[in-house]
């Protein structure tokens, strides 16, 4: 935890830029009946009627220091789609960095296995020397900035019926372009001093003492600690 603070405290560096990333699925859903569009003293109407559409899956790389994130949408989620974001974030999103440090969590597939799996090692190993993971801990997944990015594209994007792959993809890359053009980001205000408080819990007994008179918080109150901007 205390290694994924400290990488957020620091200053950006262009050539070792720290990035999160994550991936999650999503649902996509047609409507079964074409809605009414809004007219003079009436609302949009649509039917409460849907149809599935299956899943599709979302990998986000998100650098709070600059504000930019991008997004990729594929069909699946194995372990070649990681070891191809991979490979995308390198060569595509940071051609230009000398090592890329990757704030992730303990997912089955995020592993170099992957690569090896997915490319022939020489492409593999090259790859790897420009990948610096730092996982979360377990249960942990709150401290990756992404996550605060997950909501605000649920909320301002994802959150209605979209019902195919490729107008997921619009929609994501419209979203992402307007946010990009803000450099919309998170604040982030807990570092480790402020974890060697407020989950003293979590550390060995005796390690951390909780200052005077400060009453120890749980998650919830941790969480307050990011500001979305």
């Amino acid at each position: 935890m205390e290694e994924v603070l400290d990488l957020y405290a620091e200053a950006h560096d262009p050539t070792r830029p720290v990035v999160c990333f994550d991936e999650m699925p999503y649902q996509m859903v047609a409507e079964t009946r074409v809605p009414l569009p809004a007219a003079s003293g009436q609302p949009a109407r649509y039917d409460y009627e849907y149809r599935r559409m299956g899943t599709c899956n979302l990998f986000a790389c998100f650098t709070p220091k600059t504000g930019q994130r991008h997004l990729r949408v594929t069909e699946r989620r194995t372990s070649h789609d990681f070891a191809e974001a991979m490979r995308w974030l390198v060569d595509e999103v940071y051609p230009e960095a000398q090592v890329v440090r990757v704030v992730l969590d303990n997912l089955n597939t995020h592993t170099g296995a992957a690569l090896y799996q997915t490319f022939p090692p020489v492409e593999a190993r090259r790859l790897l020397r420009k990948l610096e993971w730092h996982y979360t801990p377990k249960h942990g997944s709150w401290l990756n900035q992404v996550e605060i990015e997950w909501s605000v594209l649920t909320r301002q994007c994802l959150e209605r019926r979209l019902g195919d792959v490729e107008t997921v993809r619009r929609e994501v890359a419209a979203w992402q372009e307007a946010r990009n053009a803000a450099k919309a980001t998170v604040h982030w205000r807990f570092g480790v001093e402020e974890a060697r408080v407020k989950l003293a819990r979590l550390y060995p007994q005796g390690l951390c003492v909780l200052r005077e008179g400060q009453a120890e918080k749980g998650e919830e109150g941790v969480r307050a600690a990011a500001v979305v901007t």
